[in-house]
This record gives C-alpha cells, structure tokens and sequence, in this order.
C-alpha cells in the first residue's frame, strides 16, 4: 500500500470526503508521527516550486521547446518578423500546444515546476496575441504594449480555470498592472525613473495606480486565505502568489514616499507603518508583508542611527531569525491578546496543534 499524499487530501478535499478541518488535522497528525512536528509549533506558511530534479529536467526541456518553437516561426516577446496574420496563428497553435502539455502535466502528473513554466509560456503566447492584434489594428507602440497586457491578463483567466495552476493568478496580477500603467501613458504621461511607480508624491497617476491595484490583490488573496483557512488546497496556494504581489505593491508605496520626505515626523511615520505591517503580517499569518518592509527598516537604521547602524542590522537579523523560528508561537499568542473582529474565525488557525495535543 502506497502512502497518502498532500495531492490525495487536496482530492479528498475536493470530493467532499473529507472537510478542509478534517484535511489539516489528518496532516497534523502525520507530520507528528513522522516526527516533521517534533521542531514546529504549528501550521507552515504553504509554498513549493518543484518536487525533484525531474521536473527541473521537464522545465528545461520545455523551455528549449518554446526557444526553439519561436526560432522557427519568428515569434518572439515583442513582435514576430512573420507579419500580424502569422503571427497571430502561430501563437494560438503554441496556446493549444500548452494547453496540451499541461492537461498531462498539471491534470494527470500534478506536476508544479512544470505547470509554473507552462502558465509562463502560456502568458507569453498571450501577450504575442495581443500584439499582433494591435499590429493588425495598427495601434502605437504604447497601445500594442496595453492591447498586449490586456490580452495576457484576459487569457490567463482561462488558463487558471482550466487548470487551477495557483502561480497563474501571480501572472494575471503582473499583467493587469501593466494594462493599468499602459493605460496611464496612453494620455502621454510616462515614469522618469522605477521609483515613479512607487512614489506618491512624483508626477502621474502611476503610485496610484500601483497602490490601488495592490489594495485589490490584497482584498482578493485575503478571499481566497478565508475560504481555505486550513490551506490544503490550491485556493492558500493562489492567495500566497496574490500576497507576493499585493505586498511590495502597498508597502513600497506608502514606505518609499515617507522615506523619501525624510522629515522627522515622516520617518516617525515610517517606523509605526512598518510595525503595523508586521502585525497584519503575522495575523493573516502571511510573511511577504514583513519582508517588503525589512528593506526600509535597514535604511532607517541607516539614516537615523549612524554610527550604530550596523548594530541595528545586526539585531534586526538576530530578530528576524528568532521570529522566523518561533511566529507559530508568537501569533497564538497575538491572536489570543486581540479582540474579535470579522474574518478572525475565517483566519488560519492559531491553536490547531494546541486542540490536536489535547484531543
């Protein structure tokens, strides 16, 4: 008899056999008696990039596959030298091949690396689509590079439902920023330097835009943390990719605006935003916020302590380490002091392992 995987509980999940309760404490459990729990106080953060070497090997392969699909038809990122028709044809008949490797990949082998690499080859296609679509419209540059992000954003949505592939949902959030800022320019306003997506106080609507998409990314991987609070299935797993993104998005914005005031009062500020972010961070039980931060918090020590900067980075490190080695037990312990508010029964679980000790 073989053993039970992570895929056979998520499946159990999605049958109905079992509850998303049910799933998490049996994973309890056999973490436990494999001795995995002997060192953790409680639920891990979810995050996996490839199972074994085979499937970095398939990843290789399949990106010799799309370098050489697109040395012969001439398609490339940003254009294709075989004319808009061509062009367009030729990335649906990549669409449909990817589509095909991931029905074996993602549906029958349950492959990660492998399914990450064909959302990133299936978007790539879409963005070609989208251009040589604008080509035939005979748009602008700007216009093409919109018409393009568009495209990719709209077509990924069906990917991910085809294929429930959680890293595709990051891919769907970089293309709806980038359609957004396209979008920006198109009335001639364009960022003199990268920071000019970040700060709010440069000229153009882009940390806007950039903060206010970063609050829907947010809004919606907090929807899909609170419908899968116990994360065993692929909804925590999209949610993490939406925090990857909503993350940098808020904090640099806000962060990089106070630090560039380099005021007294917008430092002060600066210092309590980032404290307020790891209290969220450690509430939705999400690190991406407090690692977006950690950046600023050394420059600050940088900037306020001088001579003894090297000091707070060494005590920064040294606490970083300490609370990567005990955030189960520090957040039973925050979310025990905080009061009720909605959402917190909805949240992950701060005292599974605490009820599965004492069952």
């Amino acid at each position: 008899m073989t053993g039970i995987t992570r895929d056979d509980v998520r499946a159990a999940v999605a049958s109905g056999t079992l509850s998303e309760a049910q799933a998490a404490s049996l994973i309890v459990l056999s973490e436990k008696r494999a001795g995995v729990r002997a060192h953790l106080s409680g639920l891990d953060e979810p995050f996996e990039l490839f199972k074994g070497f085979n499937e970095i090997f398939i990843v290789v392969g399949l990106t010799i596959l799309y370098l050489g699909y697109a040395g012969i038809t001439g398609i490339t990122v940003f254009g294709t030298t075989s004319g808009y028709i061509l062009g367009m044809l030729y990335a649906v008949i990549g669409m449909g091949a990817v589509v095909a490797l991931a029905r074996y990949f993602t549906l029958t082998r349950r492959m990660v690396a492998p399914s990450i690499a064909l959302s990133m080859g299936f978007g790539l296609l879409a963005f070609q689509f989208g251009l040589s679509v604008s080509a035939a419209l005979d748009l602008n540059t700007p216009q093409s590079m919109t018409a393009g992000a568009g495209m990719s954003a709209a077509l990924l949505c069906v990917f991910y439902a085809m294929f429930r592939v959680p890293f595709t949902v990051a891919l769907i959030a970089v293309s709806v920023f980038l359609t957004a800022f396209g979008l920006a320019t198109l009335g001639g306003t364009f960022p003199d330097d990268i920071r000019d997506v970040f700060l709010l106080s440069a000229g153009g609507p882009f940390a806007i835009v950039t903060i206010v998409l970063g609050s829907v990314c947010l809004v919606v991987a907090m929807a899909f943390d609170m419908s899968d609070p116990h994360r065993v299935t692929r909804r925590a797993a999209s949610g993490f990719w939406l925090h990857v993104i909503a993350a940098p998005a808020i904090v640099n914005t806000i962060a990089l605006t106070l630090f560039e005031a380099n005021t007294i009062p917008a430092l002060t500020l600066l210092a309590a935003f980032i404290a307020l972010m790891a209290v969220v961070a450690v509430v939705i039980d999400r690190r991406s916020f407090l690692v977006s931060g950690v950046g600023y918090v050394v420059a600050l020590a940088v900037t306020v302590a001088e001579g003894q900067a090297f000091f707070i980075i060494l005590m920064l490190g040294a606490g970083l380490v300490l609370l990567g080695a005990q955030w189960e037990a520090l957040r039973r312990v925050v979310m025990r002091r905080l009061p009720a508010f909605p959402g917190k029964d909805r949240l992950p679980p701060y005292d599974l392992l605490t009820r599965e000790t004492s069952a």
